[in-house]
């Protein structure tokens, strides 16, 4: 069974973005040591998952990009989880619309290689109580916005076991979370 493993990008204030969907401070930590680092994410990766928010912002990105991992993004499969969106023109993208936790688990349960969710803080904070997320991979960037989009939403706590931390020279610390035992 394939493990589902949440990457963010955070502001040290807890932020995935700013007011008015504002990400700009991710071109101060973007580098080739962050590519090259996601580039292995991905070639790990047996299919992405997104909420329809961070899909419609991938799904403007990718496909006119290009490079080794606008590649990635474009070939792998993508699973999206919306309740407006119905189809989709991004190749190798599923749409989903109800049944989330049972979707994600039954992914999982099919997938031979780990799932990633990236963004989609909303979606991850429905998945949270379920127990679903295996992995939290967060990277910590040294920006304080003061207001935003927080990563995690209030709701149960949750104990989380440090299994590996990675300062990059752009100032960010990478750190991987598991679900503390007899969570």
């Amino acid at each position: 069974m394939a493990k589902l493993i949440m990457w963010n990008l955070m502001t040290l204030d807890g932020f995935v973005e700013g007011p008015n969907r504002d990400i700009s401070w991710h071109s101060d930590v973007w580098g080739e040591e962050l590519e090259q680092f996601s580039i292995e994410q991905l070639n790990a990766a047996g299919g992405l998952l997104f909420g329809r928010v961070t899909y419609e912002l991938m799904a403007s990105h990718w496909p006119k990009a290009t490079g080794e991992v606008a590649d990635f993004m474009n070939a792998a499969l993508k699973y999206v989880f919306s309740r407006t969106v119905k189809k989709s023109d991004w190749n190798n993208t599923q749409m989903f619309s109800a049944d989330v936790p049972e979707t994600v688990a039954r992914l999982k349960r099919d997938s031979a290689k780990d799932i990633f969710l990236f963004g989609s803080a909303d979606l991850a904070s429905s998945l949270i109580p379920h127990g679903l997320i295996d992995e939290f991979r967060i990277a910590v960037s040294p920006v304080i916005l003061g207001g935003g989009t927080p990563l995690f939403r209030p709701g149960e706590k949750v104990k989380l076991r440090l299994i590996d931390s990675r300062p990059l020279s752009v100032g960010i610390v990478i750190l991987r979370y598991v679900p503390a035992p007899g969570q």
